[in-house]
């Protein structure tokens, strides 16, 4: 009887197969080219984010540049006014001693006195030229070490915030590296009966296939893929950091339209609620962590009508991906 029903079964799929319209094979291809789509622009994204990155880095090898430039600049003028402090002194010296002299010869010639006093008046104006350029020499000084202290401040500025980047970006793989090991230890008891868990993009996947879940056209899980959920739930429940994300997908075989469903996107769609349904069951997750979309037919893993292919494209995804507001946020703030 049993041989009976699966070539009934084998038939009814086959005659399904054959009167599907090449409308919607056409369809279904402009799903795959729009999923293409979708993924690189993911992939253009998270070069932007590599680009944002490596542009800040090049901002701050370009302070650096500038100063130890201005630290040079300093050093520079910094010499030059010890010099001329010292030259300053000198002719402090000379002017003392020529005031001595032009006192102990008072009572000399009058031409000598007023040699000595033009001299003395030389002198003098070159002293304050000089006191006067030691004077502009130090306001320079002053204003450069106040340049130099302000681009000293704002490369430590961006210096904190890429290694903030940097520390958030190593936090977030290590948080995906420990969920997958977590997951992958309280799932393994289901290793074998179409539950696999990879990492992929800085997410973690956790990919259950229909034989674990459902029912072929059924939207109930089933006592053995409720239990898989139950242990994921306590591990998502555990990390309230990770945002979740149920997809429902399905085989090209069409569903028998019914009251609940009319297609494929509808049991795709109310896969992935039933799914969420156990997992909000008497856990104390946070509703808003979650989003529930049904992909229907169109995005499968394996291309072709094999009953291997089919069995592989039935399946439901729970992506798991850490939060990235602090991330979003440094990037914006450069």
């Amino acid at each position: 009887m049993s041989n009976y029903r699966s070539i009934f079964v084998f038939a009814v799929i086959m005659l399904a197969v054959s009167c599907v319209p090449a409308k919607h094979f056409q369809e279904m291809r402009d799903e795959k080219i729009r999923s293409e789509q979708e993924r690189d622009s993911l992939l253009i994204e998270n070069k932007r984010m590599d680009v944002a990155l490596t542009e800040m880095q090049a901002r701050i090898s370009v302070l650096n540049n500038e100063i130890e430039q201005l630290v040079k600049d300093s050093t520079d003028r910094a010499l030059l006014l010890r010099n001329t402090r010292a030259e300053l002194e000198r002719t402090q010296l000379r002017y003392n001693e020529l005031h001595e002299t032009q006192e102990a010869v008072l009572k000399g010639s009058a031409r000598e006195t007023t040699r000595l006093l033009q001299q003395l008046q030389t002198t003098q104006e070159d002293l304050m030229a000089r006191e006067d350029r030691l004077k502009e020499m130090e306001k320079d000084l002053t204003e450069k070490e106040q340049a130099l202290g302000t681009m000293k401040a704002d490369l430590d500025r961006r210096n904190e915030r890429l290694m903030e980047l940097e520390d958030i970006l190593a936090r977030q793989d290590s948080v995906v590296n420990a969920l997958h090991n977590t997951i992958s230890a309280a799932l393994r008891g289901f290793e074998g009966q179409g539950l696999t868990v990879h990492e992929k993009n800085g997410k973690v996947y956790v990919s259950l296939e229909e034989q674990l879940l459902f029912q072929t056209g059924s939207t109930v899980v089933d006592p053995e893929g409720e239990r898989a959920l139950k242990d994921l739930a306590k591990v998502l429940e555990a990390n309230p950091e990770i945002n979740i994300m149920i997809e429902g997908h399905t085989d090209n075989v069409p569903v028998i339209p019914g009251p609940r469903m009319r297609d494929n996107w509808d049991l795709s769609v109310l896969r992935a609620t039933s799914i969420v349904r156990i997992l909000l069951d008497g856990t104390g997750i946070d509703p808003t962590r979650l989003l529930v979309a049904g992909r229907g037919e169109y995005m499968p893993l394996e291309q072709g009508d094999t009953p291997e292919a089919r069995r592989r494209n039935r399946r439901t995804e729970i992506i798991l991906s850490p939060q990235l507001d602090e991330l979003f946020r440094i990037i914006e703030a450069n």
